[in-house]
């Protein structure tokens, strides 16, 4: 096992599953600082060959509960305002297009800047105490880090209006049903089956996988017969591989697959 420990996160690297604590008591606030280590270290587990999968979580009793309130209040200009605005969103950006899952394990509050860095991961799964929710508005404020538009995309128009337009949080069950969560789990499980999941994947082909996880992403911004295009053409080339053989052959052998990720 590896560590990497940052002033505001810690890495455990382990069966090619990485896990990214951020712990910046007291609420894990998404300073400038944290920002700027989250981003050195999305940049170097993109490159590590030995990380298959990502795990995000938050220290504590919270996922991330804001941005940090003391550098919103220090802003001095409408300039300054959207430079703020762009780094966040370009930071946000590269952890959503590493070519790795990323799993956003919510352990609590997930609010403002929260919710917009679970939202560029893949995959987001929540402890049944968890809250999430955009409440900028509140302080006179809007979403800087993508809210308006993933939200909206992830949820449909509607509800996303209410949302943040309210600036009201809601439950990781309603977070369910509307598609924001993939699933809940008890506190105390959450860590646990977000590392599972990620271990489950860690064992698949990875050249399969990569394949699936190109297809959904690049898919999902294309119209449908141009994402049926790319979908064939990754299946195509799959078919070349050493894993497909292996796994149609243990398959039919009714024995567990030796994937050797090419």
């Amino acid at each position: 096992m590896t560590t990497l420990m940052a002033a505001m996160h810690s890495c455990k690297i382990e069966e090619g599953v990485a896990l990214v604590t951020l712990n910046h008591p007291p609420v894990n606030a998404l300073t400038p600082e944290m920002l700027t280590e989250l981003e050195g270290t999305f940049d170097s587990l993109a490159m590590d060959e030995a990380v298959k999968i990502v795990v995000l979580t938050g220290a504590g009793r919270f996922f991330v509960a804001g941005a940090d309130i003391r550098v919103l209040a220090s802003i001095s200009s409408s300039a300054e305002g959207e430079a703020i605005a762009r780094h966040g969103q370009t930071i946000f950006h590269n952890i959503e297009e590493i070519e790795k899952p990323v799993i956003a394990a919510i352990n609590g509050a997930c609010l403002g800047g929260g919710l917009e860095l679970a939202m560029c991961c893949h995959i987001r799964i929540a402890a049944e105490n968890a809250r999430l929710g955009l409440p900028e508005i509140n302080l006179g404020i809007m979403p800087g880090f993508g809210g308006t538009q993933r939200l909206c995309r992830l949820i449909g128009q509607s509800k996303a209006m209410e949302l943040i337009l309210t600036g009201e949080p809601i439950s990781a069950r309603e977070a369910m049903s509307l598609g924001l969560v993939s699933q809940v789990v008890s506190t105390d499980d959450l860590l646990g089956h977000a590392q599972g999941l990620a271990r489950k994947m860690a064992g698949k082909s990875q050249a399969a996988l990569r394949a699936s996880f190109r297809a959904i992403r690049q898919g999902s911004k294309l119209d449908l017969s141009d994402g049926l295009a790319l979908e064939s053409r990754l299946f195509g080339a799959l078919c070349d591989t050493d894993d497909r053989k292996e796994g149609v052959a243990a398959f039919l052998e009714k024995r567990q697959p030796r994937f050797r990720n090419r």
